[in-house]
């Protein structure tokens, strides 16, 4: 029953969200092309310098991802690997996961979805039983555990599925949702929503921790800086 009532919860934050998206996209296209109505040649030959410069940097920015790994879900083989590749990547999706495990299969899937989405993450997963010494720098004692790295240092973890409504068959949105909530990948959040959902990740990310490691609850707080010893 709780969890049943936590889908229902995410499934109605995540449709009020895109209708009131899709209000605000429509009015801002209005409010452009009005904006466009009212240039000149010259203001307009300008716009279309700026936005054709932005649009290259876009294209140079995506390939440098690209060059990265950015834009698959890939295994790293060692921790070694694991250290690497954050150095080289602003925002960083690590799936801590087990062969026996199950549910690591359904993250899985998710996961691969997320990576050809949002190319500005990279997304790697790390078997934990090779990599005692992050499982235990990390304070990972559930599996499976997404740890959401920025810049280097632990912005946040995702431990099992109780941010994703306590059930197996959360959806992709969901969890892309709660990615948002760290930041960690590009999601767009109304301003009325952001305040909702960090509120609800804080309290959701706290309790479970709470119920799982004590040491956990801290390391959310204050983030560990990734380093290789």
């Amino acid at each position: 029953m709780a969890a049943d009532t936590s889908v229902e919860r995410l499934s109605k934050v995540l449709e009020n969200q895109m209708l009131q998206t899709t209000q605000v996209v429509e009015e801002q296209l209005d409010a452009e092309i009005q904006k466009l109505d009212q240039m000149d040649e010259d203001e307009l030959e300008r716009l279309k310098e700026r936005r054709l410069e932005a649009l290259k940097k876009s294209q140079q920015q995506k390939q440098d991802w690209l060059s990265k790994g950015h834009g698959e879900y890939r295994e790293i083989p060692s921790e070694r690997d694991f250290f690497r590749e954050v150095k080289e990547s602003q925002n960083v999706v690590c799936h801590f996961y087990k062969d026996t495990s199950f549910r690591c299969v359904v993250l899985d899937k998710h996961l691969a979805t997320l990576a050809k989405k949002h190319i500005e993450t990279k997304f790697l997963k790390l078997n934990a039983e090779k990599s005692p010494f992050l499982c235990e720098r990390l304070h990972i004692k559930v599996i499976p555990t997404l740890a959401l790295v920025k810049d280097g240092k632990t912005q946040d973890f995702i431990v099992g599925f109780t941010d994703l409504g306590n059930t197996d068959d959360f959806t992709t949105e969901t969890l892309e949702w709660r990615l948002g909530c760290s930041a960690i990948i590009n999601y767009r959040l109304l301003a009325q929503e952001q305040l909702f959902l960090r509120k609800t990740c804080r309290a959701s990310t706290l309790h479970t921790h709470s119920c799982t490691n004590k040491f956990t609850v801290k390391r959310q707080k204050t983030g560990l800086l990734v380093q290789e010893l």
